[in-house]
């Protein structure tokens, strides 16, 4: 597809548009331009930790043997000649603010390498929970091209870290741009919890929405007498270097956040009107996807939204790793509750007017195997899977790619998440070829994908 990203006067200047079109013709290449140009100002991403089935969710296949399509029908969405699994019908309505992508594919079949990959677009080389050589994910990275103002964070994720038995995944942080673009963990206030073990061993921020201003604002004099003290190098300068690192930006971001920031209001659910919190439902995945709005209309320009959690130690826990019990559990756990709060975003989102401004991104580790494995359960996947965007100028009602009729591998227009990644660069106003330097100077770009044709 021609990028049509001219101005007006820049056009008229150019030979062709001078002396081998038509005035109509300049107009309507001038429209196209306008209407392909970047929307999105913020951006939401929900992951679907564990990786998420694209039989079960947005590839069905109702032509399959029975035991590759499974239990669930295949049923029309608002998109004539599209269809989404049964357990989606509230998706299926919004099917015309949607794009969804069914031919990504990866190498990567554990859930490290597979999240990785999908949160950074790069392959997992050497990497460690916390490792500053690691690639950003793509919530930090997006962050870095966005401005916000003192006290916002660049960008917020919640509600959880993801674990592994226990481990602490890599890929969820600012990686190789440095800590300050890590992107800043709160907890949901409200919901109902998750089924399984959640894991709550890494740093969080705390938002104490009932703390005195009064204490809030010692805190932060006792800090900048620190800072005076460290910067005008006295004689105690070394301990009191040691203790400030210590104070990380975490901390005082907090201070900024509880005294000035409106993100402290956006934390707070029970000033939302009930009925959109009950639109969201009462579950953690969907007060999270409400505070991710709130967020996002106080001025966080990225905000990551885990919509599943528990570790992933065995598949006991409210997550995407369905390795036993596959079709109840997401038939009566896992669609509904994702169906109702996702849907209840794009709603929100469209009532609000801000949907044409927010890209809302769906990410996941890897689809599912194809054969129902002895338990009732599908197996990792990153043969082929579907991964979603919505909003941010990005026209809906759309499938690019395919998988092949039995959901093994791509069929047609194969794509990786590299490309995914540059595509929402894109949708960003970002050159996804774009080059930065990490804390060493050493000069990286950002992106190896291209972005899709889906504008």
């Amino acid at each position: 597809m021609t990028d049509l990203n001219y101005s007006r006067r820049g056009f008229l200047r150019s030979t062709v548009g001078l002396a081998g079109l038509t005035l109509p013709t300049i107009l309507k290449l001038q429209s196209q331009a306008i209407a392909s140009a970047p929307k999105a100002k913020s951006c939401i991403v929900i992951y679907t930790w564990g990786g998420m089935s694209h039989y079960e969710s947005f590839d069905p296949k109702p032509d399959a043997p029975s035991d590759i399509r499974g239990e669930f029908k295949a049923i029309p969405t608002a998109t004539p000649g599209i269809q989404y699994c049964e357990h989606l019908p509230l998706l299926a309505k919004h099917s015309e603010k949607l794009a969804i992508v069914r031919s990504l594919h990866h190498n990567q079949g554990a859930h490290q390498g597979g999240m990785y990959i999908s949160l950074t677009g790069h392959q997992p080389v050497g990497i460690k929970a916390g490792k500053r050589t690691n690639w950003p994910s793509l919530t930090a990275m997006v962050s870095r091209f966005q401005e916000t103002r003192s006290g916002t964070p660049r960008a917020i994720r919640m509600p959880y870290s993801m674990y592994d038995n226990g481990g602490l995944m890599a890929g969820d942080d600012g990686g190789w741009l440095g800590y300050n673009y890590d992107p800043v963990l709160i907890r949901t206030p409200a919901g109902t919890p998750y089924r399984g073990v959640t894991r709550y061993n890494d740093l969080e921020l705390k938002l104490e929405l009932n703390s005195e201003k009064e204490r809030v604002a010692s805190r932060r004099a006792l800090l900048r007498q620190l800072e005076e003290k460290v910067s005008t190098g006295s004689s105690r300068a070394s301990g009191i270097h040691e203790n400030y690192d210590q104070l990380d930006h975490f901390h005082k971001m907090a201070v900024d956040m509880l005294l000035d920031s409106p993100v402290r209001e956006a934390y707070d659910l029970e000033r939302e009107d009930p009925r959109i919190r009950d639109m969201y439902s009462d579950h953690v995945c969907g007060q999270t996807l409400l505070l991710s709005r709130r967020l996002v209309e106080a001025g966080v320009p990225v905000v990551q939204a885990l919509c599943s959690a528990g570790d992933l130690a065995g598949g006991s826990g409210d997550n995407w790793d369905t390795h036993r019990d596959h079709f109840p559990k997401m038939k009566d756990r896992l669609l509904p509750v994702f169906d109702r709060a996702v849907s209840a975003l794009l709603t929100d989102l469209e009532m609000r007017g801000m949907l044409d401004e927010t890209l809302v991104v769906f990410l996941t580790d890897f689809g599912r195997t194809p054969k129902i494995n002895g338990n009732g359960g599908r197996d990792h996947h990153p043969g082929v899977y579907s991964m979603v965007l919505a909003g941010g100028g990005i026209p809906g009602g759309q499938v690019y790619g395919s998988s092949d009729s039995r959901g093994i591998s791509p069929g047609s227009n194969a794509c990786t998440p590299a490309d995914f990644h540059a595509t929402v660069y894109k949708a960003m106003g970002i050159d996804h070829h774009a080059e930065l330097h990490d804390q060493l100077d050493r000069p990286f770009q950002i992106c190896d994908g291209e972005p899709l044709p889906i504008f």
